[in-house]
């Protein structure tokens, strides 16, 4: 018996409930959580007029799915490496839960699917725009994770993409507002990632992915981006209220936000410790969802 069929018939042993959980693990459904949640809140504030639930519905469906696809993509390219970092060993793919080519046609399945239904439910440019995303987080992105530590910012512009989509899903236009939420996420991703990176770096020199952190083991370079891109964020989070879409309130609960996440990225570049850069991982995925909160509760 070859080692191919005995995979298989170890797969085909496993039972529904433990199959139907990894192709749902494949999908990481926490991360496409939150991408529909900046998604949303693109749609509300760039809708003019009445809100369109059903068009909303349609949008976040869409983006959702596009998420579950790039990110179901994102593990086939990656299941080698990702077998060999403690961190994500336990993914279906390194613990052979589901068969690579069952991920490469469920994870293209997903993103024609779901290309398919923002074209036809939702707008082309919205469609255009995952285009994008899966151009960019899967085939430019992720390759390049293992050739250049310029991977994280290329791999930005994918992920920054969420509430640009939402905007345009609602309006069928791109704006400075839009671009303004696009910036706000692009930068937001420097301080998170990186802080995954320092905390993992061990992990992902031994997988040979070129995060900072790898390729810089004394961290000054990192802790200067994470200070500085937290410092970019912070000056473009309060845009919204100078572009005049977003109120008092927001200008108020911004800035206390940013300068909570300032400090954390000062705290954490000075100390250059796994402590510090968890606990500024913590920081910045409650920063995400309660500026974005702010900004749909105060929208003017």
């Amino acid at each position: 018996m070859d080692t191919a069929t005995a995979e298989i018939q170890e797969i085909r042993a496993l039972n529904v409930r433990t199959r139907i959980l990894a192709f749902v693990e494949l999908t990481k459904p926490r991360i496409a959580f939150m991408l529909v949640l900046t998604s949303a809140a693109g749609f509300y504030i760039g809708t003019k007029g009445s809100f369109d639930f059903a068009l909303f519905a349609n949008a976040m469906i869409g983006i959702a799915l596009l998420a579950f696809g790039v990110a179901t993509l994102n593990q086939y390219i990656e299941r080698r490496t990702d077998a060999l970092m403690e961190r994500t060993a336990r993914r279906p793919l390194p613990t052979g839960k589901i068969l690579p080519l069952e991920a490469l046609v469920f994870g293209i399945l997903q993103c024609a699917v779901a290309e398919l239904y923002l074209y036809v439910l939702v707008n082309p440019l919205t469609a255009v725009l995952g285009s994008i995303v899966i151009i960019g987080y899967v085939f430019l992105y992720t390759p390049l994770k293992t050739r250049t530590s310029a991977s994280t910012a290329i791999g930005a512009i994918p992920g920054a993409m969420p509430p640009l989509m939402g905007w345009t899903a609602a309006s069928n236009e791109i704006t400075i507002g839009a671009w303004a939420l696009f910036v706000l996420l692009f930068l937001w991703q420097f301080p998170h990632f990186l802080a995954i990176a320092w905390m993992y770096r061990e992990q992902y020199a031994k997988a040979g992915i070129l995060m900072l952190p790898v390729v810089e083991p004394e961290g000054k370079i990192t802790a200067r981006q994470i200070v500085l891109f937290t410092i970019m964020l912070v000056a473009v989070s309060l845009s919204p209220f100078f572009l005049g879409f977003a109120g008092v309130i927001y200008l108020v609960g911004a800035s206390i936000l940013g300068i909570w996440f300032l400090l954390e990225s000062i705290q954490t570049a000075r100390a250059k410790s796994v402590e510090k850069a968890r606990r500024l991982l913590m920081v910045s995925v409650l920063y995400l969802p309660l500026i974005f909160g702010l900004l749909v509760l105060d929208h003017q």
